[in-house]
């Protein structure tokens, strides 16, 4: 009897949502590994939230009227009717979870995330409907110092990935809700007089969200943006006040800016000071990190009024900057360093417990044991496919005589034959030269 033709049909994932290969994890740990030292250095805790939350904590908090909310969320109903959303972004699921344990009670706190986001947007390269944010966030400071070191410790990332060269920071301020409502009506009574040359998003965005259409990326409206009012001419004195020791203070610690009077962030929750860290090596789609304050948003969600600050940047734009500007080092693609190959069946068991003997001597060295038989030749054959620098051969011969053949794999060198307790040594010497 024949399979439904349903059942012959080949699964595969779904689009925008992609399987992460063993070729390419190894880069995302080297990624996520430098982000969680430094994290850790700069004194902020882990902290992480749930996939799925209720519809209503990312209504309140992104805006209704947002994009997000209005067409990207992936958003269903359980069992028992509730309403639930794969979550969008990191920071609501980080507020709800501070306030839901009483971590924001009298108390600061600096907290980092990182893990799968959901938006239901047109796939494209370094944007998936699945992706993957890096994000901190820091509750009850309000003063620039903060956003100064939240700035800081990206910049620091960069240079530690070796992207600082090729990235630049801009910075903006959206003032206080009171100066940005009084904002608004201007900017909404220009538009108005310029509605001929708007596009039918920013139309949409006009009653909505008009902020947003500063960020337009259409060029037809380049030229009527540019003569737009300025977000920066209608600050409130101590919005003012406060960009300008933040702009001092990155001065102090010479970290260039430019001053974007059209960034506007995509979400309701912000004030004050907002940033983006941009790039020209990926096209059009340049933004790699992005943040700013939110002293609004913990008392929006039904907390005390908490000041509070943070960025978010996408894992896999990264990556793809990485990868585009040949910055990974050699190390840290998770290359083997040894094959362990028993040049026949009888020589297995020495050769496995050599194996282990080596792992626990030099436990930074990547190792992986010859396992399956198979005739000397094919041995050799897997050994090269491996990726490893060296083999270790044990036989008969060097069974008898308490030896190892060490052979170089991806180099001109004359192989060694080695007593079995000098091994460790050698090893740690040679694996030192290559990532010295």
């Amino acid at each position: 009897m024949s399979k439904p033709e349903s059942s012959k049909k080949k699964i595969q994932a779904i689009r925008g949502m992609n399987d992460l290969l063993p070729g390419q994890s190894a880069l995302w740990q080297y990624f996520e590994g430098t982000v969680q030292a430094l994290m850790q250095r700069y004194g902020y805790a882990e902290i992480r939230t749930p996939i799925v939350e209720q519809t209503a904590l990312f209504a309140r908090s992104i805006g209704e009227v947002t994009d997000i909310v209005e067409k990207e969320m992936y958003t269903f109903e359980d069992r028992n009717g509730d309403s639930l959303t794969l979550r969008p972004e990191g920071t609501a699921s980080c507020v709800r979870a501070a306030m839901e344990h009483g971590l924001l009670h009298n108390q600061t706190q600096r907290l980092w995330y990182q893990g799968p986001m959901f938006r239901h947007e047109r796939p494209q390269k370094g944007r998936y409907r699945q992706f993957h944010q890096v994000g901190l966030e820091a509750f009850g400071l309000d003063g620039p110092d903060i956003d100064a070191e939240v700035i800081l410790l990206s910049a620091r990332l960069w240079k530690e990935l070796g992207l600082l060269d090729h990235v630049t920071l801009e910075l903006n301020s959206l003032g206080s809700n009171e100066a940005r409502a009084a904002y608004r009506d201007k900017l909404v009574a220009y538009f108005e007089q310029h509605r001929d040359q708007l596009d039918e998003d920013s139309l949409r965005r006009l009653s909505s969200n008009p902020l947003r259409i500063l960020d337009s990326k259409n060029p037809d409206m380049a030229p009527m943006l540019a003569d737009a009012p300025k977000l920066m001419d209608h600050l409130d004195a101590a919005s003012r006040e406060h960009f300008e020791a933040l702009t001092a203070l990155l001065e102090a610690a010479g970290i260039d800016y430019v001053i974007n009077p059209r960034l506007v962030r995509g979400l309701d929750y912000y004030c004050r000071t907002v940033f983006e860290w941009t790039t020209t090596a990926l096209g059009s789609q340049g933004t790699v990190c992005a943040g700013g304050r939110y002293d609004g948003l913990v008392e929006q969600l039904g907390g005390k009024p908490t000041p509070a600050v943070g960025f978010a940047m996408g894992i896999e734009r990264l990556i793809l900057l990485l990868d585009t500007l040949e910055l990974v080092p050699q190390a840290a693609l998770g290359e083997l360093d040894l094959y362990v190959l028993p040049m026949d069946d009888g020589a297995t068991a020495q050769a496995m417990l050599l194996a282990e003997q080596v792992r626990s001597e030099l436990p930074e060295l990547r190792l992986q044991l010859h396992c399956g038989g198979g005739s000397f030749k094919s041995r050799i054959k897997k050994a090269d496919k491996s990726g490893a620098r060296m083999a270790l051969l044990l036989g008969e011969d060097e069974l008898a005589e308490g030896r190892v053949t060490l052979k170089f794999l991806r180099e001109e060198r004359d192989q060694l034959s080695l007593a079995q307790d000098a091994l460790a040594k050698t090893l740690a010497n040679l694996a030192s030269d290559v990532r010295a």
